[in-house]
């Protein structure tokens, strides 16, 4: 089994292409988001610490955290973000880092993909065979992030402006997935990859 980043800035559609490898690959992917939902779920030391920082006020009726009202109360104070990814990313490595494991226990896949914008900011390039950057041209990611969520140029600029340039996620990826095209010519780079380099076989899953 080979243990795969992908990684790119916001709007690169990633999900996009990682829907494709799920059709077509014998793999498992772990998105951090999704693990960064769980690992903060009511019961949870993760629950507890993050109420305790950021207050009932992102609580949801039910008692979960709401991520929309935690994102509003992050999002224009960095120490609070940092305070929250200080107790998130533990937790989320730890799930990841169980994950390969179980998964090389296991056995039955060729293929674990971890999905997550600060891959490289986490150290995971020392974790995985591979780190794959997924790109796409500014322009293309702000027309789709205006297009799929409704986000102004303000709120776009806010982000890319705390991610990763491109020179930044090129000099520590072994590949480059050219996304800004049409998505076949993206699927075929991901063919290309995986067959001839790594020994996938797609439409194996």
């Amino acid at each position: 089994m080979k243990v795969i980043g992908i990684t790119g800035g916001i709007g690169a559609g990633k999900s996009e292409l990682l829907s494709y490898i799920s059709a077509h690959y014998r793999c498992r992917i772990i998105l951090s988001d999704q693990v960064a939902n769980e690992v903060k779920e009511k019961g949870t030391a993760c629950y507890d610490a993050i109420v305790e920082l950021l207050g009932k006020s992102v609580l949801d009726t039910d008692g979960e955290i709401n991520r929309n009202k935690m994102a509003a109360r992050i999002f224009a104070d960095r120490s609070l973000l940092v305070k929250v990814n200080e107790i998130l990313h533990p937790a989320v490595n730890t799930f990841i880092m169980d994950a390969i494991a179980e998964e090389r226990e296991k056995n039955e896949t060729d293929y674990l993909f971890i999905e997550a914008a600060l891959l490289i900011e986490s150290g995971y390039e020392h974790v995985v065979d591979r780190m794959w950057y997924i790109y796409a041209p500014d322009e293309i990611r702000r027309k789709r992030l205006k297009e799929s969520r409704g986000y102004s140029d303000e709120k776009i600029t806010k982000i890319l402006e705390r991610q990763l340039s491109e020179d930044e996620f090129r000099a520590h990826c072994d590949v480059v997935i050219d996304n800004g095209a049409d998505l076949e010519h993206a699927y075929l780079q991901i063919d290309k990859e995986l067959e001839g380099r790594i020994g996938g076989e797609p439409g194996t899953k």
